[in-house]
């Protein structure tokens, strides 16, 4: 049988992130989970959201649409939906994951898409220089909070399993073996997977970096598939578990609609009489 390997999902485009961003692990981490599962570029769709992590558009060869800020999901979902024998992965920051496509992240976790949605929380809008984002901590201080962050943080673990994804995980950056097989795991589960991921940003945030994350994370042995157990480990706060928080094997978005062949937006041929259309309106 044909062998993909990780880099044949590379462009000629080189990467241009700051020397020693955590987005380099994470692209790798995709690109070798991808090959590890024998996927080929072509049955591969990714969605970028705007960010740092965002000019990775151009450094996976796939199919891919960089969409706009906090929108990833959208595009991701509508792409899976018309061809569900693509993998769909969306790729986001913290701030467009967590501030302006809160809600999209919220719903298409409560529709449970088979997606997989990976999240680079460096707790700082980074591409705008700095600022902070709703991850940032307590006291965080930026040019937008001179005088140290006041608002409590969002828990993305937490709003993850509330909001009813079937896979919620958490990874590091700077811990590739185990980053892979998180994605890896994550790509395989059929329904909405989300992971969060750890990251250092070496040139705005000189507090989250990698001693501190390294000084509070431990790995958890085995998913939870009781959601308020899962959601105990979620809130802790003084150490921070890496893994997979939680897994539910519950039917998919797709899987409850029609995808038979002359459904599917893939395979339809569309034909429509303009008229008849139109006397709805008039």
């Amino acid at each position: 049988m044909l062998k993909i390997k990780a880099s044949d999902f590379n462009t000629s485009v080189k990467p241009t992130w700051c020397p020693g961003c955590g987005d380099f692990a994470i692209w790798a981490g995709i690109k070798n989970a991808l090959a590890e599962l024998n996927i080929f570029p072509h049955n591969v769709v990714i969605s970028y959201d705007i960010g740092c992590i965002g000019n990775m558009a151009s450094t996976i060869k796939c199919y891919g649409f960089h969409s706009l800020h906090g929108r990833a999901l959208p595009v991701a979902l509508g792409a899976k939906l018309a061809n569900p024998k693509l993998t769909v992965i969306a790729v986001a920051g913290d701030g467009g994951a967590y501030g302006e496509g809160t809600n999209h992240f919220i719903h298409t976790a409560r529709y449970n898409a088979d997606i997989t949605y990976i999240v680079a929380n460096n707790r700082s809008f980074s591409l705008t220089t700095g600022q902070a984002s709703p991850t940032s901590d307590k006291g965080y201080i930026t040019k937008t909070t001179p005088w140290g962050e006041i608002k409590e943080p969002i828990n993305p673990i937490a709003l993850s399993l509330i909001s009813g994804s079937s896979f919620v995980a958490r990874a590091a950056a700077f811990d590739s073996k185990h980053l892979t097989e998180i994605i890896k795991q994550a790509i395989k589960h059929k329904g909405f997977s989300h992971i969060d991921i750890l990251q250092q940003c070496v040139t705005f945030n000189k507090v989250n970096d990698i001693l501190w994350y390294k000084k509070r994370i431990y790995k958890l042995d085995k998913p939870e598939d009781n959601l308020k157990s899962a959601l105990d480990k979620a809130l802790e706060t003084d150490k921070l578990p890496i893994g997979i928080f939680y897994k539910n094997n519950k039917k998919s978005y797709g899987e409850g609609l029609d995808f038979s062949a002359n459904i599917r937006a893939v395979d339809q041929e569309i034909k429509f009489d303009k008229k008849s259309l139109l006397k709805e309106y008039f």
